[in-house]
């Protein structure tokens, strides 16, 4: 026996109740497709290979998932223990030297790798299991095949629910489906399972039988229940989303980030969320985010792609989209929207503004209003706007453009034209002040019936 480990993932499942054009395991949880958290969390124990199994039409998940793990294809879907047979020539080295198979599912993403490793310890130890299953203890066990185990505590046989007797119904322990599998004889137990049975699929829940029929121990590995949640539903989906969230913001708070609301804000995969960082209700984040230490994203945000420097404050009611940089000490006030931009230390953009395609120097100031004119209809234009510059409200600059050094741009200006280092510019229309004319005015419309 060697501690060589492989992991084959099952994932030919169709998914039908999903009722998508997208193949299950590719359905996104915390912004990633279900099938990498697997992937993930296997590559994390340092398997190899890794072999995904999946369904001749699942083009798209072989595409997901190229140069991440190897494939292999289930011809027909004839159960379970079927499903693992494709992957015998990519598992023929470590079937030869006896290390250990972990077989798994692809819909499965909230698995850790903590809970796995357990496993593989377990298939590795002194008793050295043919098997380890993967229990657990649901409220509710109905629709759950039983784990009956033996007066040793080792595992004599799964049950299916639909076929346990009154005994077995009473048993809590249920089958969480992940195996680890002693390599050397893995595909020997998979060749002795018969598929006489309603369905006339050969399940892999029948090699713990086959196992215990040739003499070999098999073992139990318990894990909390949401690790188990698998995904074959919109259902589902939500209810995967739902703890995977759970887990991340226990994650961010345990980093030493401030959820006020923790229930409120969403986070994705990838979230980076600094020491003392604080986010106040509301906030969703979207990929590629990273927020450094001690900033604060206020309610009602909606930050991907971005970055946000240390002492930053963000919000309420902004946007940043991807290419967003904010520095440190810098102001993104309500409703303001930047994208592809940097905002440089201690710049503020306090409300109602639009800065894309831009940089926005240190310690400048937008007023309220401020619009960067970026798209002609046919291409993107830079502005840049120069530290310590003041930008007057409801003032457009039209890309592409340049405001110097500590320049100042009347409010309600169109900007057209450079303006240069400490300027004054306004552009507005001459201002015409005609006396009297409100009241006759309102005496005309009123004379001809239309006030």
């Amino acid at each position: 026996m060697t501690d060589r480990l492989a992991a084959v993932v099952l994932a030919a499942g169709k998914g039908t109740r999903m009722k998508s054009d997208l193949p299950k395991v590719l359905h996104r949880i915390a912004g990633k497709p279900m099938i990498e958290w697997v992937l993930d969390t296997v590559g994390t124990l340092g398997a190899e290979p890794v072999v995904v199994v999946t369904a001749p039409d699942q083009d798209a998940v072989r595409a997901a998932i190229s140069g991440r793990a190897t494939t292999a294809i289930q011809e027909q879907a004839l159960g379970t223990a079927d499903a693992v047979k494709p992957a015998r020539e990519a598992l023929a080295s470590i079937a030869a030297d006896g290390g250990t198979v972990l077989v798994l599912y692809g819909d499965t993403p909230m698995m850790t790798p903590a809970t796995l490793a357990r496993m593989v310890e377990a298939r590795n130890g002194k008793e050295n299991p043919a098997v380890v299953v993967l229990g657990f203890e649901p409220d509710d066990p109905a629709l759950y095949g039983r784990l009956v185990l033996g007066a040793d505590h080792s595992l004599e046989r799964i049950v299916e629910a639909r076929d346990a007797g009154p005994v077995e119904r009473e048993i809590g322990l249920c089958n969480g489906g992940v195996m680890a599998i002693d390599a050397s004889v893995l595909f020997e137990m998979l060749d002795a399972i018969g598929n006489a049975n309603a369905k006339s699929e050969f399940y892999l829940t029948d090699i713990v039988g086959i196992a215990r029929a040739a003499g070999r121990r098999c073992a139990v590995v318990i894990c909390d229940t949401v690790e188990t949640m698998g995904v074959d539903s919109r259902v589902g989906l939500a209810a995967a989303e739902a703890a995977m969230q759970a887990r991340l913001r226990v994650a961010a708070m345990d980093n030493g980030t401030t959820l006020t609301a923790p229930e409120t804000v969403f986070l994705c995969h990838d979230t980076s969320l600094g020491r003392d960082v604080t986010v106040h209700p509301h906030v969703v984040f979207g990929a590629g985010v990273s927020v450094e230490d001690g900033a604060e994203i206020r309610s009602f945000s909606h930050l991907e792609g971005a970055r946000v420097a240390s002492g930053a404050i963000v919000g309420p009611y902004a946007r940043l989209r991807p290419g967003a940089d904010i520095g440190a000490g810098a102001h993104i006030g309500n409703f303001v929207e930047i994208k592809n931009a940097v905002i440089e230390p201690g710049a503020k953009a306090n409300h109602l503004t639009y800065v894309g395609d831009a940089r926005v120097g240190a310690k400048a100031n937008l007023g309220a209003g401020t619009i960067t004119c970026n798209y002609d209809g046919f291409a993107k234009h830079h502005t840049d706007i120069g530290a310590g510059a003041f930008i007057g409200s409801n003032t457009a600059l039209v890309a592409p453009v340049t405001v110097g050094e500590g320049a100042i741009v009347g409010a309600g200006s169109v900007v057209t034209r450079d303006v240069p280092v400490d300027a004054l510019a306004v552009v507005r229309g001459a201002e015409k002040i005609v006396p009297g004319g409100a009241a006759r005015f309102r005496a005309s419309r009123a004379k001809s019936g239309k006030g």
